[in-house]
């Protein structure tokens, strides 16, 4: 139960923090912004199955490029061996499969945002800066409310059923029999 709530907690405020990260920025780009969007909602296409094999070779202490270029830095990153690792990089692909779901709430409330607040904010001599930040904090709490909702027992139900006690066949148990 204390490794649930750790990941749930984990994938949510991580996810949702690089979410928001990326909408913002997202919502500032004129120049590309359909190829830089598309690209942010990509892994959502991944299926959750898909993206924990694709992680997982990546991060293959044996042939992983990921973990060929952290021991090339002098890390040795093999979740084979590190249960810590092991929950770490599941943090990372649980991350990285649900970050596009959050991103496309984010900007939808963000582009949701009248741009007269905006105008209105500047002519009150607002800084460019923080008058975006400022107009956001103040419309876009009820996203922020939504999505933790959302995506905490998401996380955990992810979690538990990743660790359940069920058969699962692997490529290596499929090749050798």
């Amino acid at each position: 139960a204390r490794l649930t709530l750790f990941f749930s907690f984990r994938v949510a405020s991580i996810g949702l923090g690089f979410s928001l990260l990326l909408a913002v920025m997202a919502d500032r780009i004129v120049r590309g912004a359909s190829i830089y969007k598309t690209f942010l909602v990509w892994p959502y296409a991944v299926a959750p199955a898909v993206a924990g094999v694709l992680w997982g070779f990546l991060f293959n202490p044996s042939v992983g490029v990921m973990a060929w270029m952290l021991r090339g830095i002098g890390i040795d990153f093999n979740y084979v061996n590190d249960g810590n690792q092991a929950l770490l990089l599941v943090v990372i692909a649980a991350c990285w499969n649900l970050v596009s779901y959050n991103f496309l709430f984010y900007l939808a409330g963000l582009q949701a945002i009248p741009k007269a607040r905006s105008r209105a904010s500047s002519l009150d001599g607002a800084v460019p800066g923080s008058r975006g930040l400022a107009i956001a904090c103040h419309l876009l709490p009820p996203t922020a409310r939504f999505l933790p909702v959302l995506l905490t027992p998401h996380a955990s139900f992810a979690i538990s059923a990743a660790a359940s006690p069920r058969p699962q066949v692997t490529l290596a148990h499929a090749r050798a029999s």
